[in-house]
């Protein structure tokens, strides 16, 4: 009794300065331990779950991962699970493959994430977006809290999806492809103006395969469509404000070594691997593309044009792109058929129009 006398006779001593500053400190230090108690759920907030391989071998086998993993509304749980581990759509399964399956199956997917579900640098960060072109999938942090894990499949060897630091344009529903009006491009997301890339639903065979885009399944590229932030827009200029939408940073580089999948193929646990996360995410480069890969129409509006020009031996002297192999330059498709069809009118037109002569008498 006589310490607590004590101690209220001290703090009836304070002056009112102190008793406030004893009140602030002690709510930090509340509010500190509540954060830490909420990040430690945020970290253990799904259980082990264990992998195994499946080789498809056989026919039967094929049809009972058809069945089993069909992308009907009484097997859709176990379809997204399984495209998201493999990175592929299910009717890209084919005799031969190899197949990553869960022992259970769980309806957020995040329990299935490459990346940690809390990244502490992120925390005063509203909206990210991290990619990984060696697991061909990306992540969607909010404060620092994962909010999405989802599967994609980037830019091959010849047209890759580069390493660096991006932000988000703008966004279009239902994209039609400005170089191929043959690609309608769903839940289109741009992050490079000059280049094209973007996030977009396509097909998923489970490889890098796209022309340096982002591939995704349609609920994914639908869920990014709506998340996302675009860019302000300079109402003087009319341009898109550099950096003031969603941040987009892409981590690695796929090993293009491989002939077939990928490492996800060897993960035996949703604990086994993880990957390391920037401390400083506006500290990354800003991403070099090679002048290639710019469409001749635009290269103009480039800013810092010698950047881009000097982009593609800086990037083979550190081994993002392999020595030896050439990027394919920007095609745009539909001039090649515009051209193709001028060619085949003229070359009609030069074709003399054969007429057969009747002779005289004929019925």
């Amino acid at each position: 009794m006589a310490v607590s006398l004590c101690a209220l006779s001290c703090a009836n001593d304070a002056t009112p300065d102190e008793r406030v500053s004893r009140q602030t400190s002690d709510s930090i230090a509340q509010a500190s331990m509540v954060r830490a108690l909420h990040v430690d759920s945020i970290r253990n907030r799904f259980p082990k779950v264990t992998y195994h391989v499946l080789p498809v071998t056989s026919t039967s086998i094929l049809d009972s991962v058809r069945r089993t993993f069909a992308k009907t509304k009484e097997t859709w749980k176990n379809y997204r699970v399984l495209t998201l581990l493999n990175r592929k759509d299910i009717h890209h399964v084919r005799l031969n493959d190899t197949l990553v399956l869960p022992d259970t199956i769980l309806d957020d997917l995040r329990a299935y994430s490459v990346f940690p579900q809390y990244w502490p640098e992120g925390d005063t960060i509203s909206k990210a977006i991290l990619i990984s072109n060696k697991w061909q999938s990306y992540a969607c942090y909010r404060n620092g809290e994962l909010v999405r894990f989802a599967a994609c499949n980037a830019g091959e060897e010849h047209k890759p999806t580069l390493p660096g630091r991006y932000a988000v344009n703008w966004r279009d529903r239902k994209r039609i492809s400005s170089l191929d009006s043959t690609w309608i491009l769903p839940f289109t997301v741009n992050f490079h103006l000059q280049a094209g890339s973007a996030f977009h639903q396509f097909d998923m065979p489970g490889r890098p395969v796209s022309h340096s885009c982002v591939r995704q399944f349609l609920s994914d590229a639908e869920w990014l469509y709506r998340w996302v932030k675009t860019a302000r827009v300079d109402t003087v200029n009319h341009q898109f404000i550099p950096w003031s939408g969603t941040p987009v940073v892409i981590l690695d580089i796929f090993d293009f070594s491989r002939r077939r999948g990928g490492p996800w193929l060897e993960l035996r646990s949703n604990q086994d691997a993880m990957i390391k996360l920037p401390k400083d995410l506006y500290g990354i480069e800003e991403a070099l593309i090679p002048i290639s890969q710019i469409p001749r129409e635009v290269r103009g509006s480039l800013r810092n044009r010698q950047r881009y020009v000097t982009a593609d031996s800086v990037l083979r002297a550190n081994g993002i792109i392999r020595q030896g192999v050439s990027l394919r330059e920007s095609i745009d498709f539909n001039k090649l058929r515009q051209a193709k069809k001028l060619r085949k009118l003229e070359a009609a037109k030069k074709v003399p129009i054969k007429t057969t002569t009747v002779p005289d008498g004929a019925n």
